[in-house]
């Protein structure tokens, strides 16, 4: 529970309408006591987010739908950090996949912040599932030591039409478990950044609420499949005016 304001505090109101670390006061050159072990506790957690492992026994048991695991070409978490490129491509010697007739496929990477897809990744693959009633969807594939664009890999092999990859995002400090949502039309290896669409800081109780994100990216599932493409052409319209012109539409 917050501490009371304390009389004169100008910067109570607006610490109770953000988590950002503002008018913390100081002592001497320095902080005070109280905000300076708070920051080093966020920095702490922070840190062991990044060095965190994805649990894949733990989201296995919350998925409701068949899964796989599978490992990235980075072989510890060393290697992850030091060379990105790794956690993009599978290991090799990664046995086949079912490939298959797939609207959609779901990939759940460690990334940054393996606790975030502990926590939030089989919720949010729940409540999007529960969205696209008549939709084929793949086995959930859980990559360790993943990036974003393992999902293009993964969800060729699985002959899948979009995929969606959940992945820990790079912790911050008042967000040490914020997940991320990747959504990209016919994966394939090589696709760019710009070629997806991206649903962000989900997690509680600051940022996106899981049955929020699903909302969202159930939403943009559908205006892709009906469009043909995702990424900078596809804009999020959700809930806006149906009478308006439709930007989602290339020139």
């Amino acid at each position: 529970m917050a501490e009371p304001p304390a009389p004169g505090d100008l910067f109570s109101r607006l610490r109770a309408a953000t988590p950002a670390r503002i008018g913390l006061g100081r002592a001497g050159q320095g902080l005070p006591t109280r905000p300076l072990l708070a920051f080093q506790l966020a920095h702490a957690r922070a840190r062991d987010a990044v060095g965190a492992t994805l649990d894949a026994e733990r989201v296995r048991a919350d998925l409701a739908l068949p899964c796989l695991v599978v490992h990235s070409a980075a072989p510890d978490r060393e290697s992850y950090l030091r060379d990105p490129d790794l956690g993009r491509r599978l290991a090799e010697g990664t046995a086949p996949l079912p490939r298959g007739d797939h609207d959609l496929a779901f990939v759940i990477a460690d990334g940054l912040s393996a606790n975030a897809a502990n926590r939030y990744a089989a919720s949010v693959v729940a409540g999007v599932a529960a969205r696209l009633e008549g939709w084929s969807i793949a086995p959930v594939v859980l990559v360790r030591q993943g990036r974003v664009a393992v999902g293009d890999a993964v969800g060729e092999r699985l002959g899948a039409r979009l995929v969606v990859v959940l992945i820990g995002e790079r912790p911050g400090l008042s967000a040490p478990e914020s997940l991320g949502a990747y959504i990209t039309w016919a994966p394939r290896v090589g696709r760019r950044d710009s070629e997806r669409n991206c649903v962000s800081n989900i997690h509680r109780p600051h940022g996106l609420a899981p049955e929020a994100a699903a909302d969202k990216i159930a939403w943009l599932l559908h205006e892709a499949r009906r469009l043909g493409f995702t990424g900078v052409a596809l804009k999020d319209r959700q809930g806006a005016d149906l009478g308006a012109p439709d930007l989602t539409r290339l020139p």
